[in-house]
């Protein structure tokens, strides 16, 4: 039987910080929970970065994931933006490893749409809809920063489990094709 994985995933950000959890075994995933911290009216950069840090580790001792899985900041207009996600991202970081997380892996944002949807420029509300439909539960429409964090963990998820994926890091096609030919038809 294959070891059971808690997977954290975080959309991280300095408005809205989305997270979800998925518990993996095998090839199966399973919806565990999720929520976003909203800091909005915080208007101090320093105390948004403290309020990351206490909602993930609240999530971390609740949950004990073994993994996390975030969102890699993008460059779009402005670099600002860049650099204060990183703060984000990072003040998640720090509170997931400090509670045991054993991995960390980015996946950039059209990465984790493509994973879920086939997709990657999908909208967020293509992704929730895949998600009810991959893990079997009604998510509210009022969490899609938690949905896209939902889609970051799933993402791992199928990364860390994909037999071609592993195949590529043995010695490709033909080294998969040799171990797997039932998979062959």
């Amino acid at each position: 039987m294959d070891k059971e994985r808690v997977i954290l995933g975080i959309d991280p950000g300095t408005q809205l910080l989305g997270f979800g959890i998925i518990r993996s075994a095998g090839k199966k995933a399973e919806y565990v929970d999720m929520g976003v911290l909203d800091i909005r009216k915080e208007k101090d950069p320093y105390a948004k970065l403290r309020a990351i840090y206490d909602c993930i580790s609240e999530v971390c001792k609740s949950y004990s994931p073994t993994e996390l899985a975030i969102e890699s900041p993008f460059y779009g207009k402005n670099a600002q933006v860049v650099l204060k996600l990183g703060r984000a991202q990072g003040a998640a970081m720090i509170a997931a490893l400090e509670f045991g997380v054993q991995s960390v892996t980015e996946y950039a944002p059209r990465k984790a749409k493509e994973a879920i949807v086939g997709n990657g420029a999908a909208s967020k509300e293509q992704v929730q809809l895949m998600l009810e439909k991959t893990l079997g539960v009604k998510l509210e429409s009022r969490h899609l920063d938690a949905t896209d964090a939902l889609a970051i963990a799933l993402c791992h998820h199928y990364e860390t489990t994909s037999p071609i994926k592993a195949a590529k890091g043995k010695g490709g096609w033909e080294q998969f094709l040799k171990e797997n030919p039932d998979r062959v038809k």
